[in-house]
């Protein structure tokens, strides 16, 4: 099972799931990252935290700990 904090800058993937409960959940899902939604990574900050995605045409950034609830395949 690979995680979207996984994705390299370049690299794309299809999301599979959303896991978690609540209002971090919640917030992913209404920010577009639903499944069979494509992802693409667009770039890492030097410390690696946050990550910027491209979604559904636009730029996302999410924190890494937040990446980790997505699912993706």
């Amino acid at each position: 099972m690979r995680r979207l904090s996984e994705l390299e800058p370049g690299d794309a993937a299809t999301v599979i799931k959303v896991h978690g409960e609540g209002p971090l959940r919640r917030r992913l899902l209404d920010m577009g990252l639903i499944r069979g939604t494509v992802v693409t990574a667009v770039k890492r900050a030097p410390l690696g935290d946050p990550l910027e995605l491209r979604i559904r045409g636009y730029e996302l950034s999410l924190r890494k700990a937040e990446a980790e609830a997505v699912e993706i395949g």
